[in-house]
């Protein structure tokens, strides 16, 4: 069984610091604020262009999938893409939040055509990191060692955008967040790049490509037949994510337009930090109970959490506490509100770090049973895609019922917007959370045939 090196693990980590210093400010609330706020687009234009484009841009993870899987160099089968790829990554992210002077038809087209752009750059540069992982280690349990350093990476990344990226746009722009936004992405960007050469550096793929893995284009396709695993993993990836990024898309909104606390919105993203605890904890706890439940556990974990945000914001909205944050400045907070959002972060970590972990796995049941090994193709379309289509109903869902309400930058809300802001902070991914359980059910079954399908495949391979 092949164990790991602190360098490896650290390495594996540094794709994701990379991705986040950039893709946090793609995915998050920072972008449809910037759009409706600072870029001058409506509510439900915005809303239209990151569903359109993000679906569009799934539709790519497949192709880029069998990319990989027929990619060929000296360097490997997925490690190459981070080299070729940071450079534009980072580009189209930098020109995703610049402003040009252009009539409001041709910002539109302007927009969807650079966040169009990063985000199909983003899938050929991130999906590599989760289909080298089959080839980095063959010990499940390693892998899930090195899934919690992934997302350590992760969260330290989205951490680094959160805590410093508002200052920074201030701090820049000099009030004018137009030119904050212009003069930040530049720099995140090439912090980005620095990660990525760091991750193609160091990490070497050291489980052989196998013969069967050469096959005609389409041959790739097969591991999906049967697959029942990547099935329920790509089930439930899909509304995960629909069911987050609606909730941390909605968070600036909800804090200006409903609490009054716009003051609150940097230390809300920032708290993202906590779900490391259950990210790290996940080796531990794969020891102590199944896959399944920890899974489960995070995903129920993270509906507890919008329910107590629910409460915090009626039956419960008149507890507050004083919190010494930043430079000491003391400040009032919403007990309920803060408690349920971090409880959501907490479980958040193990309900987003176990799908990645065990796609792996499932690329060995597609091996198994189908003899395709298609690492490429299952880790672009269960993971690439379903962040991709999942994140675009997420932040698209929201702001569609918001521009249907009536929603208006800047302003006084009406008591529908209101709801509607409501809605897609709290109860959309309450439902989407809720639902994603189910398929997570049906696991247990498959997690137990692990160590006979690998007792196989080493028989096949040894012949």
């Amino acid at each position: 069984m092949n164990k790991t090196s602190y360098r490896t693990r650290f390495s594996y980590a540094a794709p994701d610091i990379g991705g986040q210093l950039v893709f946090t400010f793609i995915i998050s609330g920072y972008l449809s604020k910037f759009f409706t706020d600072v870029y001058g687009l409506s509510a439900l234009t915005c809303g239209t262009i990151l569903a359109v484009a993000r679906w569009i841009d799934a539709i790519d993870a497949p192709i880029w999938g069998v990319i990989f899987d027929k990619t060929n160099s000296r360097w490997g089968k997925s490690r190459p893409w981070f080299l070729w790829l940071c450079v534009p990554y980072a580009a189209f992210g930098v020109l995703t939040y610049q402003v040009p002077d252009l009539s409001y038809g041709a910002k539109v087209w302007y927009a969807a055509f650079t966040y169009i752009g990063c985000c199909v750059v983003y899938t050929g540069i991130n999906t590599p990191v989760t289909s080298i992982l089959s080839a980095l280690t063959d010990n499940p349990h390693e892998r899930i060692t090195l899934t919690s350093f992934r997302m350590v990476g992760s969260k330290i990344g989205a951490l680094a955008v959160n805590a410093t990226a508002l200052p920074t746009v201030k701090w820049l722009g000099h009030g004018d967040d137009r030119r904050g936004y212009m003069l930040t992405l530049p720099i995140f960007g090439a912090l980005a790049i620095v990660f990525f050469l760091i991750s193609f550096w160091n990490l070497k793929e050291t489980i052989p490509v196998r013969k069967k893995e050469r096959e005609p284009l389409w041959a790739s396709f097969r591991a999906l037949r049967g697959n029942w695993p990547w099935l329920i993993i790509f089930t439930s990836s899909f509304l995960f994510w629909i069911g987050f990024i609606a909730r941390v898309s909605m968070v600036s909104y909800y804090f200006q337009y409903s609490l009054h606390r716009a003051d609150l919105t940097a230390l809300a993203y920032v708290m993202d930090v906590v779900s490391l605890g259950t990210a790290l904890a996940m080796p531990w706890l794969c020891k102590w109970t199944s896959k399944r439940n920890v899974w489960a556990l995070g995903l129920l974990g993270m509906v507890a959490g919008q329910l107590i945000l629910y409460l915090g914001a009626h039956s419960l909205s008149g507890y507050e506490f004083n919190l010494h944050y930043w430079f000491g400045k003391s400040v009032l907070v919403p007990t309920f509100i803060f408690a349920g959002w971090f409880i959501g972060f907490f479980f958040s970590g193990m309900a987003m770090a176990m799908p990645f972990s065990v796609l792996s796995d499932s690329v060995d049941y597609g091996e198994w049973k189908t003899g395709v090994r298609a690492a490429g193709l299952l880790a672009a379309v269960g993971a690439a895609f379903c962040l991709k289509a999942g994140a675009g109903l997420g932040g698209a869902i929201p702001l569609w019922i918001m521009g249907l309400a009536g929603y208006v930058p800047n302003a006084d809300q009406t008591a529908a917007s209101l709801k509607a802001i409501e809605f897609g902070f709290i109860w959309l991914p309450a439902i989407c959370l809720t639902l994603s359980v189910i398929p997570v059910l049906f696991y247990k079954k498959y997690e137990l045939m692990e160590p006979q399908i690998h007792a196989e495949l080493n028989r096949r391979h040894a012949a």
